[in-house]
């Protein structure tokens, strides 16, 4: 590139000095052609030391210094440390095997025994024996009133790497009483000489088996065959698994069963009838389980088929299973629900453990229950204490109930439990809703205490009351190791008020029914023990201490103020 500069001069008589007007200064154009080399100057630093021009500086002084080290003479002497002494608890020595024996009032003994023995690492036996019955002898019963339940039992378990089996079998016998005849009744039931006697009797056998790491994960099965020596026969067979099953990457945990009853009573209660039952039911539930951070939740169903072969009907079941639970605040505040229904199974062995007093003429149906809706809190309160509260709504179709049965004043060729001294069975549609709060307090190992109160509402369908139900319940118990020889604990349980029905048939008026209000009642009951030796203990009890010879069942009073004592052996073989 090149640039043209022009260059115009112009004189200045102000430039040069002595000029006169005769010089002159020519003008023109001068071109100048050079290529354009630009270049750039290299940066540097102005190095500039500031000084301090004061007269006041002074040079610093050098200080030095100097440590005398002086001894001092001490007659401290530190002690030698030594290391805190644990105090050391002896572990309890375990046996394999108790005996357990003891008598007491109302000519009262009680029994038992316990044995197992390890065949291998993997195998082992066992068995249980127990008796124990009452002479009787409750203040103002007429009749007969002693009681007795014997029990043996056998097991055989193994346990391998990736399943384990146990199978078990057992027969228990138990004699009863209808002794409950009502006043009215006492002379009749005894110029007819009455025989108030009634015992049941029963054989099971049974096993179960688990498996790891396969998609089937349990399986069990039972049958029981129950009777009384009134001629009435119950078998009772039932079979359960649990499998999962793989769908799209999740496992749904399902359960399949199967339940058999069936069953013949001489005869019906009023006709001379041979009254017999009978059904089997299917069944198919399934649910899956979802965790989110503190919140698990539950959704399943079951569905349940019923065949009735008695009657020849059939029907389907579904009910819900669905349930959730949610941690407010870790495990001191946790929120819990749900919902669940099922088909439930009632037998005559069910029956006549829950009131032994029941006649061998039952009527025998499955229960509907459509619903069991829940919510509840539950946590600890410290490292000791936990709690429970719940409310339950219940939705109970074909609900059994307890109530009296009708007495007929035609006494020809009466049977023994038709005196007004046993109970039937009827069904109805109860809606039941209940609030239930549990406190339990475990201080250590040596004190535990549990406390429990439930308040019941019950609306029925076409029974006046909700038969021999009770409108609360109340529970206490606990247990105390005082030192390393003696022990004690103490069970207190109150019942609310229940309601009862009197029917009669006169052969003139004809029927009359009357409602029975039956007191709530107290039972206190507490033991105390002393150990020997690691292998031998005495203790005693005492049992309804408040002496209150209540009516747990209309008509049925209850032994006074009890007393017990005796000894238990362990030992190993």
């Amino acid at each position: 590139m090149k640039y043209t500069v022009v260059i115009i001069l112009i004189g200045m008589s102000s430039a040069f000095a002595q000029r006169t007007k005769s010089d002159t200064l020519n003008t023109g154009v001068i071109d100048v052609v050079k290529p354009y080399q630009p270049s750039i100057s290299d940066a540097f630093k102005v190095k500039e030391t500031p000084t301090l021009k004061d007269e006041v500086t002074e040079a610093k002084k050098e200080i030095k210094y100097n440590i005398f080290s002086i001894p001092v003479a001490s007659t401290f002497t530190p002690a030698k440390g030594k290391a805190a002494v644990v105090e050391k608890v002896q572990p309890a020595k375990l046996y394999d095997n108790y005996a357990t024996f003891g008598v007491g009032t109302y000519t009262t003994f009680l029994g038992e025994l316990y044995l197992n023995h390890a065949i291998s690492r993997t195998e082992s036996v066992g068995g249980y024996l127990s008796h124990h019955s009452s002479q009787g002898g409750i203040e103002g019963v007429q009749f007969e009133d002693d009681f007795s339940n014997s029990k043996i039992n056998a097991n055989y378990s193994s346990q391998l790497r990736d399943l384990s089996w146990n199978v078990e079998g057992g027969f228990q016998r138990q004699t009863y009483n209808w002794y409950g005849v009502e006043e009215a009744l006492v002379n009749v039931a005894q110029s007819s000489n009455i025989q108030v006697d009634h015992s049941y009797y029963s054989a099971h056998f049974g096993g179960d088996i688990s498996f790891e790491d396969t998609y089937i994960n349990s399986g069990s099965f039972f049958f029981r065959r129950f009777g009384d020596n009134r001629g009435s026969g119950e078998n009772r067979f039932k079979f359960k698994t649990t499998v999962d099953i793989p769908i799209n990457g999740e496992e749904l945990s399902t359960d399949l069963i199967f339940d058999y009853i069936g069953g013949t009573f001489d005869r019906s209660y009023d006709v001379d009838e041979e009254l017999s039952y009978g059904n089997y039911q299917i069944g198919v539930g399934s649910q899956y389980e979802l965790k989110q951070d503190d919140l698990t939740v539950n959704f399943g169903a079951s569905l349940f088929y019923l065949s009735d072969k008695e009657n020849g009907d059939s029907k389907f079941y579904i009910y819900p299973k669905i349930t959730a639970t949610y941690r407010l605040v870790n495990d001191v505040l946790i929120a819990y629900g749900g919902i669940e229904g099922g088909l439930i199974q009632n037998s005559y062995y069910n029956f006549a453990t829950e009131n032994p007093f029941v006649s061998p003429t039952l009527f025998i149906m499955p229960t509907d229950q459509q619903y069991d809706a829940y919510v509840g809190l539950k946590g600890k309160l410290s490292s000791h204490m936990s709690y429970n509260i719940s409310g339950h709504y219940f939705a109970d179709r074909n609900k059994a109930l307890y109530r009296h049965n009708t007495t007929f004043f035609d006494f020809t060729d009466a049977e023994d439990y038709q005196y007004s001294n046993s109970f039937g069975v009827v069904y109805d549609n109860v809606d039941t809703f209940s609030i239930a709060g549990e406190l339990n307090v475990d201080v250590n190992r040596n004190f535990t205490l549990g406390l429990k109160a439930e308040y019941f509402n019950y609306s029925t369908g076409n029974q006046a009351e909700a038969w021999n139900l009770p409108d609360i319940k109340g529970s206490l118990f606990f247990d105390y190791q005082i030192n390393q020889s003696w022990f004690a604990g103490a069970n207190l349980f109150y019942i609310g008020e229940r309601k009862g029905l009197l029917s009669l048939i006169d052969p003139i008026e004809g029927p009359n029914s009357m409602m029975v209000n039956l007191d709530s009642y107290f039972d206190a009951n507490v033991h105390l023990g002393y150990n020997i030796n690691d292998k031998m203990a005495v203790f005693a009890k005492a049992n309804n201490l408040v002496n209150n010879t209540y009516q747990r069942w209309m008509f049925y009073p209850v032994q006074g103020i009890q007393f017990l004592a005796g000894a238990t052996f362990k030992f190993d073989f």
